[in-house]
């Protein structure tokens, strides 16, 4: 059984220090990445931290969680944060394996201006980090 509340922990952790190098401790090998702003699941470790850390960039300087929900070994955390100048309101929703470790990451990003930002964005520093 996973301790949820020391996994939130240490992605609290990682999140507030900013710094994207603490994100391949914290991710499953077969991990899963659900984005509002991509059709299919984004899979495997290096694709999640890819992804992870992206939204460090465009997401992080202003992201502030609000609430959290915490179960057996999942939680959901809302956020606000700015993107583009645009407000942006949503919720991570994390599940982690026994060893601790986040297996299944999904985002949900309201409202629709402020999804379009971030799409935007993380298309922008996706192709940044890939060099193109």
């Amino acid at each position: 059984m996973t301790d949820a509340a020391a996994a939130l922990a240490r992605w609290h952790a990682v999140v507030e220090a900013r710094d994207p190098a603490g994100l391949p401790a914290l991710v499953a090998e077969g991990a899963v990445f659900r984005s509002p702003a991509v059709h299919a699941p984004q899979e495997g470790r290096d694709t999640v931290v890819g992804y992870l850390t992206a939204a460090f960039t465009v997401l992080g300087p202003s992201l502030t969680y609000h609430r959290e929900w915490l179960g057996e070994d999942s939680a959901v955390l809302e956020f606000t944060t700015e993107v583009g100048g645009r407000e942006v309101h949503g919720v991570d929703m994390i599940t982690w394996g026994g060893d601790g470790l986040i297996t299944d990451f999904t985002v949900m990003v309201r409202p629709m201006k402020g999804l379009q930002a971030v799409v935007e964005e993380m298309g922008a520093e996706l192709l940044r980090m890939l060099g193109a």
